[in-house]
């Protein structure tokens, strides 16, 4: 090996006991195009050298006795996806509801978001009591198949049960003077984030008041819990902003964002989660898109959906919807609003709220994310960068996920083509690693 930084790591990596005799767990991908998840140019003609589960180097030319080599040329390597937004165990066939909430099911959601090659997930406040029994600890441990569960516990809304009525977990203050003590039952699930909803449904629904979120966000800071806000309007995501906010969870959807918004978002460090895709749901299946048909797509849906999703009396009832001219506009704007912010240096991290309907497919709508955010100007490599490094930033695990690099834990996804030069070549999934083995051969 020629580095010598490389050499070091190794004697180090030997040393400190994580090499077995006879070197049974290292392996070298050999000769990939690889895309690191830091916004780095692809790098051709690369080796990763994996050693108990880790990434330990990303070279050209590496070489170590007895290693197992695995030939990847032609093929392309990427950091497995991050989803900062997601929702789990809740969907079942065309129903979502707290019912469908089993050990099962939640382990089925898991690993059909593995077989698309999305390795974590934060779900946004609508989980149950059985993962915080070691169900979740155990997944982010790499104990259990499939993704990595991350959780937001029970999340705040309305004293209003019809937004989000299903999820009857849901903390719902009255006065601000109820959060602390709520707060405290929400902290020993030891969330990632805490989930607020401020939004009013398209005028359908109470909006959360400024005096009950600006206690929210108080309470969780005093002990060291970001909050993560689900809107939709620009003066919502100011005021929230300006009151701490950490993570904006949703698109900015009814104006474009101004320079003072920017700014402030910025100077905060506030983490921004798109959801495009939760935009195009709504109002995509009024006619045929392009991916209707594509056995990616079809392949991630729950029983009965697809059938649902393409009856002539969906796709009337949608276009024929009050709300459709509002979806399509909000999404048009979510495009633009998203160039804007990502070219204003505010953290942008990918998150599609997934698994939250049964039209908001898991897997499938990581990938359609992606794409969507090339629409909206950024560069394939941006849009990965997005879906991994920055989403491993947003659920603060960036140590140990989101790019391959040494140190990090070998968790990425093997590519018949290369997404740098069309970002929908991350649906061509040969094989997808966690822990530095195969786990899964992609969705088909």
């Amino acid at each position: 090996m020629k580095n010598p930084v490389i050499a070091l790591f190794l004697i180090y990596v030997l040393s400190a006991g994580f090499y077995v005799k006879g070197q049974s767990k290292s392996i070298i991908l050999k000769n990939a195009t690889v895309i690191d998840g830091t916004g780095e140019e692809p790098r051709e003609g690369t080796d990763i050298l994996i050693m108990d589960g880790r990434v330990v180097a990303v070279e050209s030319n590496i070489k170590l006795k007895g290693a197992k080599e695995i030939n990847l040329a032609g093929k392309t390597v990427i950091p497995s996806l991050i989803s900062a937004h997601a929702h789990v165990g809740t969907l079942k066939g065309t129903t979502s509801s707290a019912d469908n909430y089993t050990r099962e099911n939640v382990l089925r959601h898991l690993q059909k978001y593995q077989d698309y090659g999305v390795n974590a997930v934060l779900a946004m406040g609508t989980d149950r009591p059985l993962i915080f029994d070691g169900l979740r600890d155990s997944t982010v441990a790499g104990l259990l198949p499939g993704a990595r569960l991350f959780s937001a516990g029970y999340g705040f809304n309305t004293p209003d049960p019809n937004p989000g009525s299903w999820m009857n977990l849901l903390l719902r203050p009255e006065t601000p003077e109820e959060v602390p003590a709520m707060m405290d039952r929400l902290v020993p699930l030891k969330p990632t984030v805490v989930k607020i909803w401020v939004d009013d449904h398209g005028g359908n629904a109470q909006k959360m008041k400024p005096e009950i979120y600006q206690a929210i966000i108080a309470e969780a800071h005093k002990r060291n819990i970001r909050v993560a806000a689900h809107l939709f309007y620009a003066e919502d995501a100011r005021l929230l902003t300006e009151a701490g906010i950490d993570i904006i969870a949703h698109s900015i959807r009814d104006r474009p964002v101004d320079g003072d918004l920017l700014n402030k978002m910025k100077e905060k460090n506030v983490i921004y989660i798109p959801t495009l895709s939760l935009d195009e749901y709504q109002f995509a299946y009024a006619n045929q898109p392009d991916w209707i048909n594509d056995e990616f797509f079809k392949k991630s849906l729950e029983p009965g959906v697809y059938e649902m999703i393409t009856d002539p009396a969906y796709a009337e009832k949608i276009r024929t919807s009050a709300d459709y001219e509002r979806n399509s506009a909000a999404f048009k704007t979510a495009l633009v609003n998203l160039k804007m912010i990502m070219d204003a240096g505010i953290t942008v991290a990918l998150g599609t709220d997934s698994g939250a309907f049964p039209i908001r497919t898991q897997g499938f709508t990581e990938h359609l994310e992606l794409e969507l955010m090339v629409q909206a100007g950024l560069t394939p490599i941006q849009a990965i960068m997005l879906a991994t490094q920055n989403a491993a930033k947003a659920l603060k695990i960036d140590t140990e996920l989101g790019t391959l690099t040494r140190g990090k834990k070998a968790d990425l996804i093997i590519l018949s083509a290369n997404p740098a030069n069309d970002i929908k070549n991350t649906r061509k999934i040969e094989a997808v690693w966690k822990d530095g083995r195969e786990v899964s051969k992609g969705p088909l």
